[in-house]
Parts: C-alpha cells; sequence; structure tokens
C-alpha cells in the first residue's frame, strides 16, 4: 500500500510540474516508478522507496545547495505521524542520498541495499541511449539557464568527471549491467563536446 495519499501525490505532481522543471519534473518521477514497478521485488520496502522517489526532488532551485535537504525535511513533516519513524528515517536517508549519490550507513542491510537501488535508479539517465542522454544534458542545461557558458563548462565537466573517476558509476550489480558502459561512454562524450 502506498505512503504517498492522494492530496499528496497531487501536491507533489504540482511542484514537479513548475515552468523551471526541464530534467527535475514530473517525467523523471514518473520514469523512476516505471523503473521501481520493474525491479519491484528486488526491493525489502518497495513503499518506503516509492516515498522516497515521489518527493526526493520536491523542492528543486538550480541556485540553491540543499534541495535535497529540503525535499527531505519536506517528506518528514508531510509523513510524520504516518510512517513509522524508523522506516522514515530511512525514507530522509534514501532523499538526502541523492545529494552525493553515496550509500548511507544503515544498520539495516535490506535498507542499505533498497538505497543503493534506489540511487542506481536516479542516476540511469545516464545510461540511456544517446539521444535520450543528449535530451537530459540539454534539458539540465535549461534548468541552468542562469549560468554563462564557461562556468557552465566548468561545473558540468567536474560533476561528469568526478562520476567517471569512480570505480563503479552504479552501485548495484543489476545496473553496472545495464548502464554502465553506456553511461561511461555518454558521459566521455559530453566531457568532449564540453572542451574537456
Amino acid at each position: 500500500m502506498s505512503l504517498i495519499d492522494d492530496a499528496t501525490r497531487a501536491e507533489l505532481s504540482g511542484l514537479y510540474q513548475a515552468d523551471d522543471r526541464h530534467y527535475h519534473g514530473i517525467r523523471h518521477i514518473e520514469a523512476l516508478l516505471g523503473l521501481l514497478t520493474e525491479y519491484r521485488t528486488q526491493f525489502a520496502d518497495p513503499e518506503a522507496v516509492e516515498a522516497a522517489i515521489w518527493f526526493h526532488d520536491a523542492i528543486y532551485d538550480s541556485r540553491a545547495k540543499d534541495n535535497e535537504a529540503q525535499s527531505a525535511a519536506l517528506a518528514a513533516g508531510r509523513l510524520h505521524g504516518h510512517v513509522d519513524a524508523p522506516r522514515l528515517i530511512s525514507i530522509v536517508k534514501m532523499i538526502e542520498a541523492t545529494a552525493t549519490h553515496e550509500v548511507p550507513a544503515f544498520a539495516d542491510a535490506s535498507a542499505k541495499a533498497d538505497a543503493a537501488l534506489l540511487l542506481d535508479m536516479d542516476l540511469s539517465i545516464l545510461g540511456a541511449p544517446a539521444d535520450i542522454f543528449d535530451a537530459y544534458e540539454d534539458a539540465v542545461r535549461r534548468e541552468y539557464g542562469w549560468v554563462g557558458d564557461t562556468d557552465w563548462r566548468a561545473g558540468r565537466g567536474a560533476v561528469l568527471r568526478n562520476f567517471l573517476a569512480r570505480p563503479r558509476i552504479f552501485h548495484t550489480d543489476i545496473f553496472v549491467t545495464r548502464f554502465e558502459a553506456q553511461a561511461r561512454a555518454n558521459m566521455e562524450r559530453s566531457l568532449a563536446k564540453l572542451g574537456g
């Protein structure tokens, strides 16, 4: 049973349909929900993951540095009293982890595994076919339209190099197998277009 009631889903859908949401919008949420359906049997607590998906980009301002923390706080406020405390802590930690895409420390191995797969789903766009990846890159660039080209190339290049420097972009074997090679090819191509 979903932890997101109709009123909350409607509220969040409204946030995701704001005019400045070129990538971090409702289609991103729908894509993640589709992956959740596809991999549902892999999750120990798919309802908690669904809640984390709905809230993880609820607050999004490309000029801000604390979107994930604000989104996690929104989830904590909306779900308080409807979800038991350990489960709510897990949801909040998963949302916060989307800031760095590093798996958070959990005492519970199944919660850690759920977080790893959620983070991989959030990054799956990196391993999309080239045309879809390019559209994603263009959409993110529009979200940062206020950033000049020189600063954009430097900042985006640093993000891409950080991911490429990891031994594995994805945490789970499932997503390494499915997306790793394409993600590396996409990001190398993007870096070349950025000039480095």
